[in-house]
């Protein structure tokens, strides 16, 4: 099966973990997946042995499985953050420019309107607020307000072309807070499935690891296959520091 595949059919296993069973990865997921596919592997001849110790004979396949599941999962996640971060870029690119627009169009509207105290009153309930929301939300009042009341910015020769810019501005800069900011909560969804599949995965991997470190505690051609490489590169070199 491939990753996506995997992932479809580990996902109702991962869901049923209860949120207080659920781990975080340790070590690199990718690395982690990886030696569990070579785990998978490893343990192929000892198969009959590790489920005389205990180890269900369904484990076996479901590890595999688990591995690319996880594998999927965590490529999902990456995906959500670079794409929340690409727009947390844009933000910062583009709502300078935004804000001094708000601010050029709130000093216009308040000489054109000087001499009406309604309309001035309604720039100032726009002005109200400094928030990346408030903003958002100003430039389209604006637009509206200006579009519904032209002729005061028309007698002080003001660029009718704004209005439309103000509202386009306005919904441009409310996709991209949305993706910046309303997709943390799928986000956080999306890496929780990751830990999920992660903590999944380690259930069959730790299954298969304790058995095997049980019947080959004496057999060290044999045990070595039953470890993590990856902490033992780590370990190896804390103690050459």
């Amino acid at each position: 099966m491939c990753n996506l595949q995997d992932y479809e059919a580990s996902l109702p296993l991962a869901q049923a973990i209860s949120l207080e069973d659920i781990k975080t990865p340790s070590i690199p997921v990718g690395i982690y997946s990886q030696e569990a596919e070579d785990l998978h592997q490893w343990c192929q001849k000892d198969k009959e042995a590790l489920m005389g110790a205990g180890v269900p004979e369904d484990y076996f396949d479901l590890l595999n499985r688990a591995a690319g599941g996880l594998r999927q999962a965590q490529s999902i996640w990456s995906e959500e953050q670079k794409t929340r971060q690409d727009a947390e870029q844009q933000w910062a690119d583009e709502a300078p420019e935004a804000f001094d627009l708000r601010d050029r169009m709130v000093h216009a509207f308040r000489y054109a309107y000087r001499k009406d105290d309604d309309l001035l009153g309604r720039v100032s309930a726009i002005n109200e607020g400094s928030s990346n929301a408030d903003m958002i939300q100003d430039l389209n009042d604006l637009a509206i307000l200006g579009q519904s009341n032209p002729e005061p910015l028309q007698a002080i020769n003001f660029d009718m072309a704004l209005l439309e810019q103000c509202a386009a501005t306005s919904a441009k800069l409310a996709d991209i807070r949305a993706m910046a900011n309303g997709e943390k909560f799928e986000t956080n969804e999306s890496l929780l499935i990751r830990n999920r599949m992660y903590t999944l995965l380690k259930t069959y991997v730790d299954a298969i690891r304790d058995a095997g470190k049980y019947l080959f505690w004496r057999d060290e051609r044999r045990l070595v296959g039953y470890g993590s490489r990856f902490l033992r590169d780590k370990n190896r070199k804390a103690k050459a520091e």
